[in-house]
């Protein structure tokens, strides 16, 4: 099984992004194993989450056709985004210059209009569930900024919620300064006082999927 899921994971890189398309690399992904895909791909719990959900095989196929869909709607809907499909889930950041501003939870006019335009997507889509993450800079003291991060989840999920967002779908983490995507310097320091959402199928979907009846 070891030699399988390997081998799986090694086609999956040796193939590479121009020959096969998102579906099929998160069916690929799937069959190779969520666990040692995120620790292949990790860039933070998010993407290991999204590669711990895939189910592989032909129902992560068609949970990958269904992601790629609400992918395209999410990108149209608020292009100044980062959209990225990950597996058979996708992960989701805003454009740092409508986040948060040093030492504040407050979301900005130009972030609730782009939570807003995401909200109406998800709403299209209920059989997914949603995490989100808060994280900060490095920027004043580690509780401090776990403390932060925590509120800034909490800011996005509120606002998802108040437009109509299930809250049941909704799962908030945060992680102060412990998980950088960028370099905390002059330059981009700003880019991690972020909130990032991962997208992946809840139960209803992979049952769907695992019986071939998902639309």
């Amino acid at each position: 099984m070891k030699r399988v899921i390997t081998l799986s994971l090694a086609a999956l890189l040796m193939i590479g992004c121009g020959t096969l398309n998102k579906q099929q690399k998160g069916t690929i992904a799937g069959t190779a194993g969520g666990a040692l895909l995120g620790a292949a791909v990790s860039k933070g719990s998010v993407w290991g989450i999204l590669a711990g959900a895939a189910v592989g095989g032909v129902a992560g196929n068609l949970i990958g056709k269904k992601m790629d869909q609400q992918a395209r709607e999410l990108t149209q809907a608020v292009p100044s985004a980062e959209v990225n499909r990950v597996s058979e889930g996708i992960n989701m950041t805003f454009d740092s210059s409508v986040a948060f501003e040093l030492n504040s939870s407050k979301l900005s006019e130009a972030y609730k209009n782009d939570l807003s335009r995401v909200a109406n997507v998800f709403q299209r889509y209920p059989d997914t569930d949603i995490l989100i993450e808060g994280h900060t800079d490095d920027s004043g003291a580690a509780d401090y900024n776990m403390r932060l991060s925590k509120e800034r989840a909490e800011a996005v999920s509120a606002y998802l919620v108040a437009n109509g967002v299930a809250a049941s779908r909704l799962t908030e983490k945060w992680y102060g300064e412990e998980q950088p995507k960028y370099p905390n310097d002059d330059a981009n320091r700003a880019k991690n006082r972020r909130v990032e959402l991962a997208i992946y199928a809840n139960d209803d979907m992979k049952a769907a999927a695992n019986s071939g009846n998902l639309d």
